[in-house]
């Protein structure tokens, strides 16, 4: 089964970029479909991008045309491009990994945008 660890949340103003990374390990990571989720506090966890192992994108209305999920199989690595962020971005961000019937997560990192 897949492992995932995610970095590079942090404390960025609104209207401002952040990049968040997910590394996997295993040997079959191009065959996952990866995605970001988020929970910001008191709500569900919500999906936010994801990815298929043939790089198809989808994406939650909420984000689209700010946020770009992007994949590189050599590193084991999947991104989240954040831009124009809002402070209803804030949020704890998870990385999830799924192939087939399995699926794993990451234990998430933190966003927060402030106004």
């Amino acid at each position: 089964q897949v492992q995932l660890a995610e970095s590079g949340g942090g404390l960025v103003q609104a209207g401002g970029s952040l990049r968040l990374s997910c590394a996997a390990s295993g040997s079959i990571f191009s065959r996952y479909t990866m995605g970001w989720y988020r929970q910001a506090p008191g709500k569900q966890r919500e999906f936010v991008a994801a990815v298929t192992g043939g790089g198809s994108t989808n994406y939650a209305d909420s984000v689209k045309g700010r946020f770009t999920i992007s994949r590189d199989n050599a590193k084991n690595t999947v991104y989240l491009q954040m831009n124009s962020v809002k402070p209803d971005d804030t949020a704890v961000y998870y990385c999830k990994g799924q192939y087939i019937g399995s699926y794993a997560w990451g234990q998430g990192t933190q966003v927060t945008v402030s106004s």
